[in-house]
Parts: C-alpha cells; sequence; structure tokens
C-alpha cells in the first residue's frame, strides 16, 4: 500500500478547487476520474474516496495540521499527510510531505477527537442548531451517521425490466447486489461500482437513488391513469420513480424554477423510457393558478438545508450558512401554501424533504394546517427517517387529504401548456 503521485497531485487540485474556488465535490471527483484515461478501477477509486474523505474531515484535519483557511498548497499538502497518517499509509520520500509529523498527529487526533464538534467534523453553528431540535442523544447519533460514507444504491426501472433480471445481468458484470425488504424496487451494491459506464444504466434499466428517497414517491399513493404534479421536479429523480409506479399511464407534469433541470430531466426520461411527463417552467404565477384544484396528486419536494443527506454531499457542511436554512424554511412554507391549491378535492399531497430538523418538517406541516388553505386539508400519516435508524439518507414526508367539500368537483380535461 503506497502513494502514487500523479493520483496525489490530483486529489490535491480538487481539494484546492473545493476549498479555495466553491467548486462541489461531486462534479470535481467526476472531473478528476476523467483526467487519465490510463488509470483502473482501484486508482480511481483512490482519487474519489481520498478527496470525499478529506472534504468530509476538513475541520478536524485542518485543526490537526494547525492550518487554518484560506488554505494555499501547502497547507493543503499538511492536510493530506494528516489523512495519510491516519489511514496508515506510508509516508513517502516527497519535498512536499518532508517532516511529516505522525507521532503528534495521532496524539492530536486522539485529544481533538474528545470534542464533537472536531470528531465528527461540523461547524459549531451546525451543532447548536442539531443539538436544539433533535436533543444531545439523538443528534450525536445522527451526526456521526452522516459523516459515513452513502452506499450505491440503485432504483430498478419498472417500465423497462425486473430486479431479478437487473440483479442477473449486473451480476455477469461482477457487480453483486442486495436487496432491500421494505424497498421493492432498490438494489444495494455490495462494493462501489461505476455503474454509470454500463449498458444496462445507457439503457434505462435502472437510476442511482437513495433507498430512503424511493420512498417519497410510493408514499404518493399514485395509481395509473392520474395526473400527478411533481412542483419541484429538479433533475427528477422521484419524477422517473413516479412516472415507473404510474405505468406510463395518465398525466405526469414535471415543474421546475429552472429550465436546466427540466433538460436533464427529458434527457434521463428518454433514457428510461417514460412518456406521459409533460414539463412546465414556473416562470409566472399562471403556471401555478393554471392547474388550481386539477391534480390528483401533488409532491412537494421542497427545497431544504439538506440535513439528511450530508454522507453524499459532505460539502454542503462547508457550504451551508445559518442564514440560509432561516431563508429555505421561509420558502417551504411559500411553497407549501402555493402549490397545495394543486390538489382537487379529495385528492393528495406530500411534502417531503431530505432534512432531519423538525423545523423544516413536521412544524412546517403543523404551521401549515392552520392557514386558510390548509385548513382545507387532513393529516393523514407521515414519516420521519433518520440516518442513524435507517443506514441510508435523512427524509421526512407527510402526506395530506383535500377535503371533497371545500370545493365543486371539476370535470377533469387534458391540461394543456
Amino acid at each position: 500500500m503506497r502513494l502514487h503521485r500523479n493520483l496525489v497531485y490530483t486529489t490535491i487540485d480538487s481539494l484546492n478547487a473545493i476549498f479555495n474556488e466553491g467548486e462541489y465535490a461531486d462534479k470535481m471527483v467526476a472531473r478528476a476520474l476523467k483526467k487519465d484515461k490510463r488509470w483502473g478501477s482501484s486508482d480511481r477509486k483512490f482519487v474519489a474516496e481520498t478527496i470525499y474523505e478529506i472534504v468530509r474531515w476538513k475541520r478536524l484535519y485542518a485543526e490537526i495540521a494547525e492550518v487554518k483557511e484560506p488554505f494555499d498548497r501547502d497547507n493543503l499538502w499538511r492536510i493530506f499527510s494528516v489523512w495519510a497518517v491516519l489511514r496508515g499509509y506510508p509516508i513517502p520520500d516527497w519535498r512536499q510531505l518532508e517532516g511529516t509529523p505522525e507521532r503528534k498527529i495521532k496524539g492530536r487526533f486522539d485529544e481533538l477527537s474528545k470534542t464533537r464538534t472536531l470528531k465528527e467534523s461540523i461547524p459549531d453553528w451546525m451543532d447548536e442548531i442539531g443539538v436544539q431540535e433533535l436533543g444531545e442523544e439523538v443528534w450525536s447519533k445522527e451526526i456521526a451517521a452522516q459523516n459515513q460514507p452513502a452506499k450505491v444504491i440503485l432504483r430498478v426501472n419498472t417500465l423497462k425490466t425486473t430486479k431479478e433480471k437487473l440483479r442477473a445481468i449486473l451480476m455477469d458484470l461482477d457487480i453483486p447486489t442486495d436487496t432491500l425488504a421494505d424497498q421493492p424496487d432498490a438494489l444495494v451494491l455490495q462494493e462501489r461500482a461505476n455503474v454509470f459506464m454500463t449498458d444496462a444504466f445507457k439503457q434505462g434499466y435502472f437510476e442511482v437513488q437513495d433507498a430512503n428517497s424511493q420512498l417519497v414517491a410510493a408514499f404518493l399513493d399514485v395509481k395509473p391513469g392520474m395526473r400527478v404534479v411533481d412542483t419541484c421536479a429538479g433533475a427528477g429523480g422521484k419524477t422517473l420513480h413516479i412516472a415507473a409506479l404510474m405505468e406510463n399511464k395518465g398525466q405526469l407534469i414535471a415543474m421546475d424554477l429552472y429550465e436546466s433541470k427540466l433538460k436533464q430531466l427529458k434527457i434521463r426520461a428518454k433514457r428510461d423510457g417514460a412518456f406521459n411527463i409533460q414539463y412546465r417552467i414556473i416562470d409566472t404565477t399562471k403556471v401555478i393558478k393554471k392547474l388550481h384544484q386539477r391534480a390528483d396528486r401533488v409532491l412537494i419536494d421542497a427545497p431544504c438545508s439538506g440535513l439528511g443527506v450530508l454522507k453524499r454531499n459532505p460539502d454542503a457542511k462547508w457550504k451551508l450558512r445559518p442564514e440560509f436554512i432561516d431563508n429555505i424554511r421561509k420558502v417551504q412554507a411559500e411553497v407549501l401554501e402555493s402549490y397545495s391549491k394543486i390538489v382537487k378535492p379529495g385528492g393528495k399531497l406530500v411534502y417531503a424533504t431530505c432534512s432531519v430538523l423538525p423545523s423544516e418538517n413536521q412544524e412546517q406541516v403543523a404551521r401549515f394546517l392552520k392557514t386558510e388553505i390548509g385548513k382545507q386539508f387532513n393529516f393523514i400519516k407521515d414519516q420521519k427517517i433518520l440516518a442513524s435508524e435507517s443506514g441510508f439518507d435523512g427524509f421526512y414526508m407527510a402526506l395530506l387529504e383535500r377535503k371533497d367539500e371545500e370545493a365543486k368537483p371539476k370535470e377533469q380535461k387534458e391540461i394543456k401548456a
């Protein structure tokens, strides 16, 4: 087990872009993996996992290395040396790593790991809000779970194949998978693999989607032939799942503020064979008003802090700010009041986030039910999912039903753009 210069240099360059230039870790990893076509799977794995690990543990490693932001390249090498020592790599005879104090690094790790904000490598404000909303014991378990690397989960595209057939195809490619008892379309990779390069992916047999994220579309209780609106579709992971559950029958409207995201969804939908999707850019309030009381089902996958998905987005710990969370709560309240009007009498609404904070979840729903439009809904059930309990991403989802007596029923017609 030794360090290779070209792999480490690529890692340092990527960390510089993430920490000093505001780049996103997933994009930098994708870019780094394209740098040298001669790299094998172990080389690519080293680069990807090392970048993510150092991003995840930035605060702890910087404290051990005794460096502060902004990090110059010497600082980045010192942080890298901390990672290498703690991972048991022999330190090579390179100029950048001369004088690495291995014993001191191990000693400081033991000392600093007694403090949660350093042990779990999170900002003080994030620790404070976690304790405030979840309590000391639950938050300690949750943030520890969020620091574990995310597993790769596939969602079988039932429009094109079955779970059994996909498992067999992947096994032939030496990609073994496990099933999950309560998620019928999920497969868990036993080891990380670049599934995006497989013909099975290119043919639309699966999407990569966290196991708990796959619960949201099922929670919406869609049926073939319904009119369904995904109001915050983004690039469409849940939209595509809904299309599969609808068996391509009925009308599925994917909406978003950003045209670029819907363009990504169109590409994915074509690959997946999902052809009952229509697209709406929310560029005026008229787009929403045209849909008032017209949908059988509405999904509001609301913008949120993302504090349930830190294990797959570790750089969010450093990009998030407390004022963002304050602002996003206001946005959540606004979209819930506005988009809920799309639900027709007797129809159902799911409000979902990938956050574990009650202020973004249960409290938002409780507040909504007291508003003028919220009084037209009955609370059916909700589900609070912690990473520390499930082993996957943290999520929240609430199912509401609009009362029949609040509005006159309308004849269901195709909604035109």
